[in-house]
């Protein structure tokens, strides 16, 4: 049997090599290799991609998050509150200013941020809201913002698994004052290294955003804060660039191998993703969960299929984060899905041959 790789970028990479390699040349023979002409060229483009009006490129996700906290005025004695189920830079981002992350559970449906829950844990001493755009769907914007707007609070849309989703017909990152971005080789536009970028439509946020990931440099050699070294290079930003043209179509080709897993394993017991008929997901992950997990994915793995589980232990439980008290049993849905989930490979140039022979073991467990 043919091993099927949970992602294979390799296969993307041959789709654009000519145009990646002559693009690299091209910032090589510039001598421009930091926040040169490059990433300025990209950042117009994510920018216009996601229908706003500022792109700060940076050197990751991470980064970008801190960076969206900073300029916020977000400090030590705040709150912010956010899920538990997510990639823990979510909450690292929290920390790095001396605010005190809060984690609530999930919709069990669409896996993001629950507005119920959020609502009852907004406190005097909360600060901002970061809710997180889970495998690609995207969270329940319009409530989320009800709830920020009665309370004055700002939200903070961390998309780094949903390049290109929407919601309500209206690109994820136009919703909250700013959104932030992963360009980690694996997500849907993925550089050749790290990457990262913050959006927002207001102009004094992109400016301090710059200034922050250049040291905080109002003009050379003169710094009036503490800044950072958070910049993108140019030879990630030259690739990024390429990939962004194809962005679309990749995430249609991730829908339809979406939409053939569904109809595959509709009436197994697994349980799947839903569609949402508010939001299109770009499905960076298709994510199913069963009780049985680890026990599926060694089948899976002994027939050469790779998978992945997104994630085995949620943030409130992770033991960086003992000294907040949450114990099992906080976040019943995030820690159910904690213990279920199971990535199954997906990605643009993934066969319908080999999705079906995912299946078809997926269902043998079955019988």
């Amino acid at each position: 049997m043919d091993r099927v790789p949970y992602l294979d970028l390799q296969a993307q990479y041959d789709s654009i090599r000519t145009e990646v390699l002559a693009a690299l040349g091209e910032v090589c023979e510039s001598g421009r290799f930091a926040q040169g002409p490059a990433t300025s060229d990209f950042e117009a483009k994510f920018a216009a991609y996601c229908g706003v009006d500022h792109c700060v490129s940076l050197n990751s996700g991470t980064s970008a998050l801190h960076l969206a906290l900073r300029c916020l005025n977000i400090e030590p004695g705040d709150e912010v509150i956010t899920v538990g189920m997510t990639f823990i830079a979510t909450a690292w981002a929290i920390t790095y200013v001396g605010a005190t992350p809060v984690f609530v559970d999930i919709d069990p449906v669409r896996r993001t941020m629950c507005p119920t829950k959020l609502a009852a844990a907004i406190t005097p001493r909360t600060r901002a809201i970061i809710p997180v755009h889970l495998y690609g769907m995207p969270a329940e914007m319009d409530r989320i913002e009800a709830i920020a707007d009665q309370h004055g609070l700002p939200v903070i849309e961390d998309a780094a698994q949903a390049h290109g989703a929407r919601y309500r017909g209206e690109r994820v990152g136009q919703f909250g004052q700013i959104a932030c971005f992963s360009f980690y080789p694996s997500k849907n536009l993925g550089a050749y290294g790290e990457g990262g970028a913050l959006i927002t439509n207001d102009a004094s946020i992109g400016q301090h955003a710059r200034s922050l990931r250049d040291h905080a440099q109002r003009q050379k050699y003169l710094h009036d804060e503490i800044g950072y070294n958070y910049r993108m290079d140019s030879l990630q930003a030259a690739v990024l660039a390429i990939k962004l043209k194809r962005l679309d179509a990749w995430n249609t080709a991730r829908a339809d191998r979406a939409a053939y897993y569904t109809e595959l394993l509709k009436n197994s017991s697994y349980k799947l993703p839903k569609h949402r008929p508010d939001s299109e997901s770009v499905w960076h992950c298709y994510v199913i969960e069963t009780p049985e997990r680890d026990r599926v994915r060694g089948v899976l793995h002994d027939a050469g299929i790779e998978t992945a589980v997104h994630y085995p232990v949620p943030v409130h439980l992770q033991k960086a984060y003992a000294h907040l008290g949450y114990k099992a049993g906080d976040l019943p849905v995030t820690e159910r899905l904690c213990q279920d989930c199971l990535s199954l490979p997906i990605y643009p140039e993934l066969s319908r041959e080999k999705i079906f022979t995912v299946a078809s073991i997926l269902l043998d467990l079955e019988r």
